[in-house]
């Protein structure tokens, strides 16, 4: 997948060959399995290109790593306890990303004022007004 995403374009069993032997000998019918492998598993699509085909990524690699990162917290049993634990293993370059990626998410009016903030803007459910705590632009 990692030639794949590098070119970000469809390429043949054959590109990918040769860009893999000028790190190491490898034979082309594994470059073709594993290719098909990709192809079987839903990772890349392919067009016939005359007796060959040529493979393309399906998604990016930034969403690739998501569904791995999102597959496993799912599984977790607890996943706050797995995302403090993820957290605590980041660096503090990743954890100052991940403040932007969550800013980048919640879009410009979430990020000025703290959640505090944001709650009192919003009135309480009380006994005359049993509704919701919405107001009525649904915040």
């Amino acid at each position: 997948m990692t030639r794949v995403w590098k070119w970000n374009r469809p390429v043949t069993v054959r590109e990918v060959l040769e860009d893999l032997q000028q790190e190491r000998s490898i034979a082309y019918t594994t470059v073709m399995t594993v290719l098909d492998n990709l192809h079987q598993k839903g990772w890349v699509r392919r067009e016939a290109e005359g007796r060959a085909y040529r493979y393309e990524a399906v998604s990016t690699r930034a969403a690739y790593a998501a569904a791995l990162m999102n597959d496993a917290w799912s599984q977790s049993d607890n996943p706050a306890a797995a995302l403090v634990a993820f957290f605590g293993m980041m660096s503090e370059e990743q954890r100052q990303a991940l403040r932007d990626a969550v800013r980048i998410v919640q879009g410009p009016e979430e990020t000025r004022e703290p959640a505090e903030a944001r709650q009192e803007e919003i009135p309480a459910p009380t006994e005359e007004n049993p509704g919701s705590a919405e107001d009525g632009d649904g915040r």
